[in-house]
């Protein structure tokens, strides 16, 4: 297999050539951000093999061009993003976008280079965490869980600041673009942290963390993601099913250590 990398528009497109001869000429661009590329590099050595088919990795460096190139029609599918934020994305720009598979739960963490636990917070102890929205309320959620704070009843995970209804320990909250919180750590008490920032910082979530997130945190599922149009399209059919395998299920767990938790769940479970 021969791997080539160059720069196009401030994507890194990795496609992945395979030896030998294909049953099809055809090729499935999918849009990924860093952490997802391992695991489609061997994703794309299965569909080749089972199905003839190559798939050209284009690797994005933020949350929004991934999104906006699927409906732009420059990948066929992407697989980066969970269905909360997938859900306000499409919404808050009017995109024809659905889901077509799950993928994994990338637990969300709490890390700190000052304390070995939550109960050492000091009063008045500052907390970094991701400033855009979705971000933001899951890991409100995750500081609630931890019993930092308390939220508005009935909040839904979408939200900023003033949602918090107590805040007994008079915590200050910095919200920084989610790819800056591992860099913050030394000035903050505390810094939450998403799955894929945080491994791409060289941590281990389940090691390096003084909290985690569970694997009941449906809003928070990964999935793989079509145009409206293209859902019932075979191939990105098969593309799904080949991601919900056993054997790629084996391979989320190898290729991260075990810090993503394969979930493949059924798309009404996650509201479609």
């Amino acid at each position: 297999m021969k791997t080539t990398i160059k720069a196009l528009f401030g994507a890194i497109i990795l496609t992945i050539f395979l030896a030998g001869c294909g049953s099809s000429d055809e090729t499935i661009k999918v849009g990924l951000n860093g952490s997802g590329v391992p695991l489609w590099e061997e994703v794309a050595d299965i569909v080749y093999e089972e199905e003839g088919v190559e798939l050209e990795l284009i690797e994005f460096a933020d949350y929004v061009r991934p999104n906006m190139a699927l409906e732009d029609e420059d990948v066929d599918i992407n697989a980066f993003q969970t269905v909360s934020y997938f859900d306000e994305f499409i919404e808050e720009h009017g995109l024809s976008l659905e889901p077509i598979g799950t993928t994994y739960i990338a637990p969300m963490a709490i890390y700190s280079d000052e304390h070995e636990s939550i109960e050492e917070v000091p009063d008045g102890g500052i907390i970094a965490l991701p400033q855009e929205a979705t971000n933001m309320g899951r890991a409100l959620l995750l500081l609630e869980e931890a019993g930092l704070i308390e939220l508005e009843e009935g909040f839904n995970g979408y939200g900023e600041l003033d949602k918090i209804v107590e805040n007994p320990k008079g915590l200050e909250f910095e919200p920084v673009v989610a790819a800056q919180t591992p860099r913050v750590l030394p000035d903050v008490d505390l810094s939450v942290i998403n799955n894929g920032v945080a491994r791409e910082a060289d941590f281990q979530p389940n090691d390096d963390s003084i909290f985690i997130e569970g694997d009941t945190a449906t809003p928070y599922i990964n999935i793989i993601a079509a145009r409206e149009e293209d859902t019932d399209r075979e191939i990105l059919q098969r593309i799904s099913e080949i991601v919900q395998t056993e054997q790629v299920e084996e391979e989320i767990i190898d290729l991260y250590d075990e810090a993503l938790i394969p979930v493949f769940v059924d798309l009404e479970e996650i509201g479609w």
